[in-house]
């Protein structure tokens, strides 16, 4: 009987212990995530703003003629800061998109090893996930933050593009169809936050969320795959030189804990431009149904609203496969140094504290 007991209790420690280990572990991807988020927002911020107004800009009422004329306009009319107008949602979003991109991720791979890879909590046989995993994780990892990532997409949204239409074309236009005008702006995020609850409640914090939820969960397996499988090609390469060389042979096994920032920056560049390329058509829709409401108050159109694919059907009419694609490559041109910064900040801080 002691013995049995002994045994219990040795069984629940370890199991005690386990739990431990994994909230632990979560913490750490939440905080990592945070850090990693705001230092990758911070950077890519100004681009985002000049994506966003030209995706927004009507097809009838060009206001730019490209990014540098954006960026232009908006220096000259609103100095720098006018670049970072309405950070403060986003940068909250980028805190909590990448604490719980990284967490569910890691999370997902966890649970997914624990049932398809024997003995997979000793980290001594532990296999890395196939790219299967890798893209299955991400995608559920991004359905899941698209359901936060949609309201306050759409607070920074109204508030990068509220500015656009008080210059562009040397007039200012005013509309008055919800009983107001353009020149009545928002003050800031609480107050987009009390108008869209007033008008629309709250269904109306979830316009364009179609949207961003595919977006998100194809883009966020792309952009874990492709950093991963980027990473892995690094990894591959300093075993081929390794090997060349007898005198290292005795060294310890080379993983991604060996790459050096360079290349980690180098991974993430190449994951966040897979991402935007292949999900930017469906980010200017999305774009465009989260600021419709401002546009058409602005150019004195009757204020409806439209679906994803109405969007989709008259900007294809108006402007071809090419509307799909506006401000796309200063989009890219941004994802390339904040997806760098992003998984550089992670995995460097993942090294040093876990």
């Amino acid at each position: 009987m002691e013995l049995a007991s002994e045994k219990a209790i040795t069984i629940n420690t370890s199991k005690n212990s386990k739990n431990f280990s994994k909230t632990d572990q979560g913490i750490k991807n939440v905080i990592f995530g945070s850090i990693a988020g705001m230092s990758g927002k911070l950077v890519e911020y100004p681009f985002d703003t000049v994506k966003t107004r030209l995706q927004s800009q009507p097809s009838d009422h060009k206001l730019f003629k490209g990014p540098l004329d954006c960026f232009r306009q908006t220096l000259a009319h609103e100095g720098f800061f006018g670049l970072y107008r309405g950070m403060s949602p986003p940068m909250v979003g980028a805190i909590l998109e990448n604490a719980s991109l990284f967490l569910v991720y890691n999370h997902i791979q966890t649970m997914i090893g624990e049932f398809t890879t024997q003995n997979y909590n000793n980290l001594q046989h532990k296999s890395p996930p196939t790219m299967t995993i890798i893209c299955l994780a991400g995608a559920l990892s991004g359905t899941s933050a698209s359901f936060f990532l949609t309201p306050i997409e759409l607070i920074k949204c109204k508030l990068q593009v509220q500015e656009t239409f008080t210059y562009g074309s040397g007039e200012n236009i005013v509309g008055n169809n919800l009983g107001g005008s353009i020149n009545s702006r928002y003050s800031g995020p609480l107050d987009v936050i009390k108008r869209t609850l007033k008008i629309h409640g709250i269904g109306g914090f979830y316009r364009g969320h179609s949207g961003t939820v595919v977006r998100e969960t194809a883009g966020t397996a792309a952009w874990f795959g492709t950093y991963e499988f980027i990473s892995r090609l690094f990894v591959s390469n300093r075993i081929s030189l390794k090997e060349d060389k007898s005198s290292l042979k005795k060294s310890h096994n080379i993983t991604k804990d060996d790459l050096s920032a360079a290349e980690l920056m180098s991974a993430g560049a190449c994951a966040g431009m897979t991402y935007n390329l292949l999900m930017f058509p469906v980010d200017s829709i999305k774009s465009r149904m989260q600021t419709d409401e401002e546009v058409m108050i602005a150019t004195r159109k009757k204020v409806i609203k439209r679906g994803f694919w109405q969007i989709s059907r008259e900007l294809y009419k108006s402007d071809g496969i090419s509307g799909f694609y506006r401000g796309c490559g200063i989009t890219v041109a941004r994802a390339a140094p904040s997806s760098a910064i992003i998984f550089m900040t992670y995995e460097l801080l993942a090294r040093h504290f876990s």
